[in-house]
């Protein structure tokens, strides 16, 4: 393997996630991409307030237009590659639905592996939201490697 994607939203668990993909990739020399999935601004609006990467309550996102969102994720994106200390690691910030834009990203950038963090949501958060892991997995071509993560 020598591509790795590693999918991040930006849940607290979003380090855990690229560390451990990240740490799979030094095993495998392979390249990471760590990717965002920009959505509709109101899943910005509801993100949980609790600092996180030295961004407190969300407060670095200016929803006015679709750049801004995209400018900020890819902020987000370098401070995690920062903290993983590897100059090598290639940021990606793309905007539309979860599963399809990193489906499309992997094919585009021909990775071998994504890497996905599934938090635990109850049955009635899937059934109404339903569940970007989920579709995921459903819908992949390439291995694919889930961790859990318990909120």
């Amino acid at each position: 393997m020598d591509k790795i994607l590693i999918a991040l939203d930006y849940g607290l668990s979003a380090q855990l996630i690229a560390e451990k993909g990240f740490e799979l990739a030094q095993r495998m020399n392979a390249k990471v991409t760590l990717l965002h999935v920009v959505a509709d601004d109101s899943y910005y609006n509801s993100i949980d307030s609790e600092p996180f990467m030295g961004f407190y309550g969300y407060d670095f996102f200016n929803i006015d237009n679709n750049e801004s969102l995209i400018e900020s994720s890819l902020n987000f994106l370098n401070k995690i590659k920062d903290r993983i200390k590897n100059a090598d690691v290639e940021v990606v910030a793309e905007q539309g639905e979860f599963s399809t834009i990193i489906l499309e990203t992997a094919k585009k950038l021909h990775s071998d592996l994504i890497v996905l963090g599934s938090h635990s949501h109850n049955w009635l958060e899937r059934a109404v939201m339903g569940s970007v892991t989920e579709s995921v997995l459903k819908n992949v071509k390439i291995p694919l490697l889930i961790i859990p993560i318990k909120n």
